[in-house]
């Protein structure tokens, strides 16, 4: 996995963070995101998620599984909470959600 580090350090630089900066974001030290980017720390399976939301990207191509940044589009998905709604609410939402998708394609 030593595209992680490599990857996470473009992507930050290309969205104008720095290491303090995107630490602060994560509740985590510089140090430890310096460590990510030199390969001498992994995340954890929550920080791993939390970075690919912040860079839209998938865990996927921050682990070097994926060549390409194509897999932006499959991360910038929205996540909708459905909690409090029951059976026929969530499948209404869930048909809308269908319908909206054939409309754009």
């Amino acid at each position: 996995m030593v595209e992680f580090g490599m990857r996470l350090r473009i992507l930050r630089k290309n969205s104008g963070l720095t290491q303090g900066q995107l630490a602060e974001r994560l509740n985590l030290t510089k140090s430890v995101i310096s460590a990510y980017e030199n390969d001498i720390r992994l995340p954890s399976y929550d920080v791993l998620i939390t970075l690919s939301r912040i860079f839209k990207v998938s865990t996927d191509y921050l682990l070097g599984q994926s060549k390409n940044e194509e897999d932006r589009v499959k991360s910038e998905m929205i996540s909708v909470d459905l909690t409090g709604l029951n059976e026929d609410e969530i499948l209404a939402v869930k048909n809308l959600v269908r319908a909206m998708k054939n409309k754009i394609q």
